[in-house]
């Protein structure tokens, strides 16, 4: 099996190492193992989804921002 740094993977999946590394804190990241000081992930591994909220609940009317 063929794995692939954080850089590489970021650059790969276009987010941030930093990102990667929340994801694998997350447990979001399955097949993450750490060879000495660096995290190495599968080539294979696909891209978490995002689990940030798309259904609007959480938006507030531009109006409630207004009567501040």
């Amino acid at each position: 099996m063929k794995y692939l740094s954080l850089p590489q993977t970021a650059e790969r999946w276009g987010i941030t190492p930093q990102r990667i590394q929340v994801l694998y804190s997350e447990n979001r990241i399955s097949g993450a193992v750490k060879i000495g000081n660096r995290w190495a992930i599968p080539d294979d591994e696909p891209n978490p989804m995002d689990a940030r909220s798309k259904s609007g609940k959480y938006i507030k009317n531009r109006s409630e921002k207004e009567s501040y």
